[in-house]
């Protein structure tokens, strides 16, 4: 059977948080082989359709329709979301948050759909949001998309409060943290945004904003380590759903994203545990 994470791991780290039915109809099928129908799903970028049920599931075989079924159902009650914050609090002492990164991303979006529009820069439709990673590139978390019209700074106070939300509800702290930002972040309204939840901007100079850098601060060496955060990008493309963005609800789209960020978090700590 196909797998990008043990059975294990997705039994004792994922399936706990996801709800299951407590009455009425409940699947014959294994929940774990669901789950990983999903990340096969995620890591191949394959049509529902085509999804391969027959070797996906060892005993009873379920339609690509049930499993899309299922994880639409979690992606509606939120439990993607929930799932990625129960498993940062449980893992929070992993992280290196020495520093950490911020980045905007757009994606095409190949069939259309919530959060889409026309990007020049791109020549196609896309849709654009914000990743924030620890110091190491693991992903910690995501703003809501928008359209791929905006820029990072689109509303980039309600897009901080969304991703230190999420940490917030983790129990991690980010009092004091000095976060890594590219040129597109060095404004005012980015830097008065990060000062109130606590943070240290370390963003670097943008030209087209009239040299005016007398006020600001930049620590060249902090600003080295961003290089993490652009690998981090390397690895969530290879998840190739997120490659190219066919889903047509912004739900489905950031639930695809909570999963790789519990895949790539799951398999730095289980390799961290094995090598001991």
């Amino acid at each position: 059977m196909y797998k990008v994470l043990d059975k294990d791991i997705i039994e004792n780290e994922i399936l706990p948080h996801l709800s299951v039915a407590k009455r009425g109809f409940k699947t014959k099928s294994c929940l774990i082989e669901i789950v990983n129908c999903i990340i096969y799903k995620l890591k191949t970028g394959i049509q529902w359709e085509f999804l391969p049920v027959e070797s996906l599931f060892s005993k009873v075989v379920l339609s690509y329709k049930t499993v899309f079924g299922h994880f639409r159902k979690w992606c509606k009650k939120g439990d993607w979301h929930c799932c990625w914050v129960l498993l940062l609090s449980t893992h929070k002492t992993k992280l290196d948050l020495s520093s950490a990164d911020i980045d905007g991303s757009h994606t095409p979006a190949l069939k259309g759909g919530e959060e889409v529009a026309y990007q020049g820069r791109k020549s196609k439709k896309t849709t654009n949001a914000l990743y924030f990673t620890d110091s190491m590139g693991i992903p910690l978390a995501l703003s809501n998309p928008v359209a791929g019209n905006r820029h990072d700074l689109y509303n980039i106070e309600s897009s901080l409060d969304e991703l230190f939300a999420t940490l917030r509800q983790a129990e991690i702290s980010v009092d004091g943290l000095f976060i890594n930002a590219d040129a597109g972040f060095d404004s005012k309204e980015f830097r008065e945004a990060c000062f109130k939840h606590g943070i240290i901007a370390n963003v670097d100079f943008n030209d087209r904003n009239g040299g005016d850098n007398d006020n600001k601060i930049l620590d060249e060496l902090l600003y080295k380590e961003r290089y993490t955060i652009e690998r981090t990008n390397a690895w969530l493309d290879s998840f190739r759903t997120l490659l190219n963005r066919f889903d047509t609800t912004v739900s489905s789209w950031k639930a695809f994203n909570y999963i790789a960020f519990m895949v790539i978090l799951l398999k730095k700590i289980f390799k961290i545990k094995k090598s001991r």
